[in-house]
């Protein structure tokens, strides 16, 4: 008998130990270790406050201090410590890995609250004894599948059974891009970012379960962690967003917290919302999902816009309506000047969910209506080309409005010829190298793509044209030979002799990358253009529209193949949308207009005939914005460093002024100063050539015009000797880094393609004048 006593009284210990577990945990103070390695626990802590960053949920000032107080200790024992007393009360559990991989979980310290509709953000302490490298993993019975619509496919309907959808009401994730990863680093300690998201408001209760693999899980269902929430409800925000004119429009908005946390989290949103952005996109008349509680909220749209701030305090319980007048600081539409940015991605680059699929052409619509973009090319490439292709139509989408333009076309990228340089294809009627079927079978050299382009009166040029043209001087031009060795304007070199390059991008690279080749090239007498880009989200994932072109339509409706048609004939400017060159003119030509003729009769835009010594009018209008105080950060970066192209990069000294700058064949000949104020200042230059020149007007690196070229006495532009041997020299350069990628049976063309550079070059080092 009292054997049998025994026995049902350690049953009884048991079920109570197994209620025990099974019962919610109280929040308790975590363990602190003391036997870790300094060095790589204060790299990983600090790695982890920059993905709390990264996901909108930075520390808090006073943490914030805290642990960089700790990091900079220079007693190891003291840094561990520190670090672990910074991080240890954000953390709702600690994970034990024992010497023989079992996993058991304790409460740790942090609140448990969530948010409906939202992602909550928290860490978890993972003490390793076992120095497991796999990785951690975290799951619930509580979270329903994640359902992710794919680009293309409709809303997925409910998967569960209906007695399981009340008890499925959260998700769970784990934060483990860069700067963290996937895989437990065998450090002792260490902290892991844990992702909650609730469906629900009010009381909920949840199962975290943890391991790092099959079979981890230590026995007595110690890995797993009931944690009762308190889900706050979210409020429906009703916003009216209003133009400058009164008129209902889309915006940009990023609402934070006094955490300064954003708002709805990053981490998990869905297009058109883009987790990478801190901003969201709204119509007028839309809303957006806050829990209770007081937001700054910084509204605007594009770069013409003021960005502005005020606070909204959302009340639960009362549906609320906020109202945002947005204001303009200029209007170029208004001049007859249309911005584009024909470089922008809908998939394709890590940004997205599902790169080789991306979002939808509605995504892209609201991104281009939320910046003011007039004209937004979307480009198809190599890794998304098989998917994103089927929205190309040879035209304008529908979902284009009278003032706001979308289009699908090409970057070539991902493509056999990318190592010359990536393209890019405007105004397309066929997406499709002619006989081809596969990306494999394109050109695996660009001028043949460049010529099949223009043959169907694609407008076509290069994408991010900086890279693989790095020099060290900012001074423009300069000397200095790239190694052509990247993908961006390397076999411009040649294809520009050909007249096959219509464009060469700007803005999303290095300005005098960029430019230097350029401005060579025209002093070659070369005609080629240069137009704005952003490469959104590749180089530039802030918003679409950091590089425009902008291009003047006076007073003509808005029109795609029109607007490709002035980056081609050089109507246009580019900038990053914050300072502006427009209505440039040598006398009554204007840049882009129809000019002297040739030897056919044929008038050619932008060339102007004039006599040797003629006093020549130089007209432009210029405006720009910045803030009253400089902001360090930018002001302060080297010139290959983004932003590439900024006014800030242009400030003169503590002031509210830019400088305009003259060009004549390169060099700044005059300069004047503008207030950065938004006033637009018409400004007048003379100019008194002796040869054959080109004229251009920029601020760097901030906007430039096209150039207009004046013929003197109907003699060709050989403006530098030094240039036209750089440029004969670059040929040789460019050819010995491409020729071994470009196919054994394409080969001899290309070689007799850069053959006919050289000697062009040649003829034109001859002919050209002693700088």
């Amino acid at each position: 008998m009292p054997h049998r006593i025994t026995q049902s009284i350690a049953t009884a210990l048991a079920c109570l130990a197994l209620l025990s577990c099974n019962a919610p945990l109280r929040a308790e103070p975590l363990t602190p270790v003391a036997d870790v390695e300094a060095q790589p626990l204060a790299a990983q802590a600090a790695r982890v406050a920059d993905a709390l960053n990264m996901v909108g949920a930075p520390l808090e000032p006073a943490a914030r201090q805290q642990l960089a107080a700790a990091l900079a200790e220079q007693d190891a024992t003291a840094r561990v410590r520190g670090i672990q007393q910074v991080l240890d009360p954000l953390c709702l559990a600690q994970v034990n890995i024992n010497p023989e991989s079992r996993v058991k979980v304790a409460r740790g310290l942090a609140a448990a609250q969530l948010m409906q509709h939202g992602w909550s953000v928290f860490l978890v302490k993972v003490i390793n004894e076992a120095g497991v490298t796999a990785p951690l993993r975290v799951s619930s019975p509580n979270a329903a599948p994640l359902h992710r619509r794919s680009s293309g496919s409709p809303a997925p309907k409910d998967i569960l059974p209906a007695e399981q959808v009340e008890a499925r009401w959260m998700d769970v994730g784990q934060y483990t891009d860069q700067p963290l990863a996937k895989e437990l680093s065998a450090l002792k300690v260490e902290y892991r970012v844990v992702e909650l998201y609730s469906r629900d408001a009010g009381k909920r209760e949840a199962k975290l379960m943890f391991d790092v693999g099959q079979g981890t899980q230590d026995l007595g269902f110690r890995s797993e962690l009931n944690v009762l929430f308190d889900c706050a409800p979210a409020q429906a925000v009703t916003l009216r967003v209003l133009d400058t004119d009164g008129r209902p429009t889309t915006g940009h908005f990023v609402f934070r917290d006094g955490r300064g946390r954003v708002y709805p989290s990053r981490t998990r949103r869905l297009a058109p919302d883009f987790f990478f952005h801190d901003q969201v996109y709204r119509a007028d008349g839309e809303n957006v999902l806050l829990p209770p509680g007081k937001f700054t909220v910084v509204y605007g749209r594009g770069p013409e816009y003021r960005v502005l701030s005020r606070e909204i305090n959302v009340v639960a319980g009362q549906p609320s309506t906020e109202t945002f007048s947005l204001r303009r600081w200029i209007k170029l539409a208004d001049q007859g000047w249309y911005s584009g940015d024909h470089h922008v991605h809908a998939a394709g680059c890590s940004h997205y969910e599902s790169p080789t699929e991306g979002v939808q052409p509605a995504d892209m619509m609201r991104h281009i209506l939320g910046e003011d973009l007039n004209v937004g090319c979307v480009l198809s490439w190599g890794p998304c080309w098989y998917h994103q292709k089927q929205f190309f139509e040879g035209k304008t989408h529908s979902l284009s409005t009278r003032d706001y333009l979308m289009r699908y076309d090409v970057e070539v990228s991902g493509f056999p010829s990318s190592h010359c340089g990536h393209l890019c294809l405007l105004r397309l009627k066929e997406d499709d190298y002619r006989g081809v079927s596969t990306i494999e079978e394109w050109p695996s050299w660009d001028l043949p793509i460049l010529q099949w382009g223009q043959e169907q009166g694609s407008v076509v040029g290069f994408s991010h044209s900086g890279w693989g043209l790095k020099i060290e001087s900012t001074k423009l031009p300069n000397l200095e030979m790239p190694k052509f060795d990247g993908i961006g304007a390397n076999e411009y070199i040649v294809d520009t002799v050909h007249g096959a390059c219509d464009f060469i991008s700007t803005v999303d690279t290095p300005a005098h990358w960029e430019l230097n080749i350029w401005y060579h090239t025209l002093n070659c007498g070369m005609t080629t253009r240069i137009s704005g880009e952003t490469d959104f989200p590749c180089i530039y994932g802030e918003r679409i529209g950091l590089g425009r072109s902008y291009v003047k339509l006076g007073k003509q409706q808005l029109d795609y193949d029109t607007w490709a048609e002035g980056i081609r004939q050089g109507r246009s400017y580019v900038s990053d949308g914050l300072s502006h060159v427009y209505d440039f003119k040598v006398e009554q030509l204007g840049v882009g207009e129809p000019g002297a003729k040739d030897a056919d009769g044929k008038e050619r835009a932008s060339v102007l005939a004039a006599k040797a010594n003629q006093p020549l009018k130089v007209t432009v209008n210029a405006a720009a914005w910045l803030d009253e105080t400089p902001k360090a950060e930018i002001r302060n970066k080297r010139w290959d460093e983004k932003p590439y192209w900024h006014p800030e990069r242009a400030r003169l000294d503590d002031s509210r002024r830019v400088p305009v700058e003259l060009l004549v064949n390169g060099q700044a000949v005059e300069r004047r100063e503008i207030a950065a104020d938004g006033t637009i200042t018409p400004l007048e230059f003379t100019i008194k050539p002796g040869r054959s020149c080109w004229v251009a007007v920029r601020i760097l690196p901030t906007s430039h015009t096209n150039p207009i070229w004046i013929e003197v006495d109907g003699q060709p532009v050989r403006a530098s000797r030094a240039s036209a041997q750089w440029c004969l020299d670059a040929v040789d350069v460019c050819w010995n880094a491409k020729q071994k990628k470009i196919r054994d049976d394409e080969r001899e063309a290309a070689a007799a393609a850069y053959e006919v550079a050289r000697q062009a070059y040649r003829k034109i080092l001859a002919e050209s004048a002693v700088d």
